[in-house]
């Protein structure tokens, strides 16, 4: 029995990811329009058998399935948002990160046109796009999800749907690049402090790769005690915490570098102690986050 033929999508943005995601799928033997706002980005794609529209309208007409991915949610909606008419009984899966507020308010949109919608959030960089280490989160209708779910699996490793509340995926995105580009400013901050003191950065890396070893095991043990709403200090303390915090602006202050990252955590770990937490876990500061410090 013949397999059904691939549905054909429509690729809205060739930025670095939108490139990539249009290969994927490519790869994948899907029929593929591409289309970006400023010409030049798609003779690559077009080699490979990518169809390259003249405008966003003919673009989105050319498939049932359109995938957008931009800068931000207004430049989504200035490309669709003249489109609404030509979108309406199509899927438009927004790929782009942005809010879960606007991710919702997107929604609301795309509904009172007619336009189903999910909205998306990507978890990788480019190059592991139609890999088996991708990561793409969902959230929207399920029966949309499901309907699109495995051409949405061209993109390859883990695709998930997270639920129905459009903003879901969103939540997960802003989170998630939370822990990442906290950590990316430390590790700046330190190969920073660590030059000023005369280690090269080369020479600092292999210990800083030690210390994010440290990292999984601790983010089990405080999604427990957060979750759990105790946090015992399990061998290191909220008081110890903020001592070697103060360390850390002190040195960086003595070398005319830029304290205001260490700083603002030392200010989250100063409250959880003035609260009466010192002998608590550095978790505890969650509620300085939320403004719920209490003794």
């Amino acid at each position: 029995m013949p397999s059904s033929p691939a549905t054909p999508v429509t690729v809205l943005g060739l930025g670095p990811m939108g490139q990539a995601l249009a290969a994927a799928f490519l790869a994948a033997g899907h029929p593929t329009t591409v289309w970006n706002r400023s010409p030049g980005r798609a003779a690559d794609l077009v080699e490979r058998g990518a169809v390259e529209a003249d405008s966003a309208a003919r673009a989105i007409e050319a498939s049932p399935l359109v995938v957008v991915c931009v800068l931000d949610y207004d430049a989504v909606h200035a490309i669709v948002g003249p489109h609404a008419d030509s979108l309406a009984g199509r899927t438009l899966v927004n790929l782009t990160a942005d809010t879960p507020d606007r991710a919702r308010a997107t929604a609301e949109w795309a509904a009172a046109h007619g336009i189903d919608y999910l909205d998306g959030a990507i978890m990788v960089p480019t190059y592991l796009i139609g890999g088996p280490s991708a990561v793409v989160l969902h959230s929207g209708p399920k029966d949309v999800y499901e309907r699109h779910r495995a051409t949405l699996e061209a993109l390859g490793g883990t695709s998930v749907h997270l639920g129905e509340d459009p903003g879901r995926a969103a939540a997960h995105d802003v989170a998630l690049l939370d822990v990442f580009w906290t950590a990316m400013s430390g590790i700046v901050h330190a190969f920073a402090l660590g030059t000023a003191e005369g280690i090269a950065p080369e020479a600092l890396a292999p210990y800083a790769k030690g210390i994010s070893n440290l990292l999984p095991d601790i983010i089990d043990e405080y999604a427990q005690q957060i979750g759990d709403g105790e946090f015992p200090p399990e061998g290191s303390n909220l008081r110890s915490a903020a001592t070697g915090m103060a360390h850390i602006v002190e040195a960086t202050k003595a070398r005319g570098l830029d304290a205001s990252v260490i700083s603002a955590a030392h200010d989250l770990a100063r409250r959880g102690l003035d609260a009466g937490h010192g002998d608590d876990s550095f978790a505890r500061t969650v509620e300085a986050v939320r403004g719920t410090v209490r003794s």
